[in-house]
């Protein structure tokens, strides 16, 4: 489990961090979102020690990072995949990980094995793609055997095989019981990936909610509707207080009315409904909406710049 308690980082008058709670729960996929500059790398560097916190606590099964004495036992993490020393081939490079922190080499073997690298495990790092250091960096999260790993954009230059490697790869680290924590901009995977988010916002945690919560909370219900007579449809649920968009197939998309109300203003002026169903929403769109008011642009603003172009 990874507990943050009242963490706060400061650079000079800049306030990257400020008072942010959470736990990590062992079991289930926790996802981190936020904005660029959000504060997302920063608490996860502090997570690791690599950055040392104003104030507050970070504390990973109880302990500070600084006080594990074998780290790579209990925490293992991917934050740059691209921080190894290119001259190395792969698996001296997991062999001086291994040996540094107790590990006996025979696990090299393995992790290489479950990162798909054991037939380029003699190479030289220096000559991987991005998406070969990124399943080396996998591995290595993955060489103490930890019970708790941290992924910062893990999919980062992997194929559609290697994002569904990766997914599956978390998801099956969470069923085994460990703290799975996952940083990533790609709300589709986050989506089909994560069980639980935390969300930051120019330092500060602006939400803590299971996935299906977050989106629920953070969208209005949106209604797909057809009729024989659409126009009169669409008049009728406007004067009701409904905000209506065309679908892409010209279906009236409703919000503001839920399926009820549809059904029974169309019985009321005899429309007879083709097609009356809730719409599912999208972890995207509940994170934009949540997150318009604490990024310095969003993707609003940015179709509104392109009309009057």
């Amino acid at each position: 489990m990874i507990e943050v308690n009242h963490l706060t980082k400061r650079y000079g008058k800049t306030v990257a961090v400020d008072q942010v709670s959470f736990k990590v729960e062992p079991g289930k996929v926790t996802g981190f979102l936020g904005p660029n500059g959000a504060g997302k790398s920063t608490t996860m560097r502090m997570i690791l020690g690599l950055d040392a916190p104003t104030s507050g606590q970070v504390r990973v099964d109880g302990k500070s990072y600084h006080e594990l004495r074998e780290p790579l036992r209990s925490v293992g993490a991917l934050l740059d995949a691209k921080a190894i020393i290119g001259g190395r081939s792969a698996a001296n490079h997991l062999k001086w990980l291994a040996d540094s922190n107790g590990i006996t080499r025979r696990r090299v073997s393995e992790v290489l094995d479950i990162a798909g690298l054991s037939d380029v495990a003699g190479r030289k790092v220096g000559t991987f793609s991005l998406g070969m250091n990124q399943r080396l960096g996998i591995a290595a999260a993955l060489l103490g055997d930890p019970s708790t790993v941290m992924f910062d954009e893990p999919i980062n230059g992997l194929d559609p095989e290697g994002i569904v490697w990766i997914r599956n790869l978390m998801k099956s680290l969470a069923l085994e019981g460990r703290t799975v924590f996952l940083s990533s901009h790609l709300m589709s995977e986050m989506a089909l990936t994560a069980d639980h988010l935390i969300v930051i916002g120019r330092g500060s945690i602006i939400a803590n909610a299971s996935t299906d919560d977050f989106i629920n909370r953070n969208t209005a219900p949106r209604i797909r509707v057809r009729a024989l007579e659409q126009y009169e449809l669409a008049e009728v649920l406007t004067q009701r207080g409904a905000v209506i968009e065309r679908g892409s197939d010209d279906a009236l998309v409703v919000t503001g009315l839920g399926a009820a109300a549809i059904g029974d203003a169309a019985r009321i002026h005899d429309i007879t409904l083709t097609e009356l169903a809730p719409q599912g929403s999208t972890l995207e769109e509940a994170y934009f909406d949540l997150t318009k008011e604490v990024t310095d642009y969003n993707a609003g603003q940015l179709v509104d710049a392109t009309k009057g172009a």
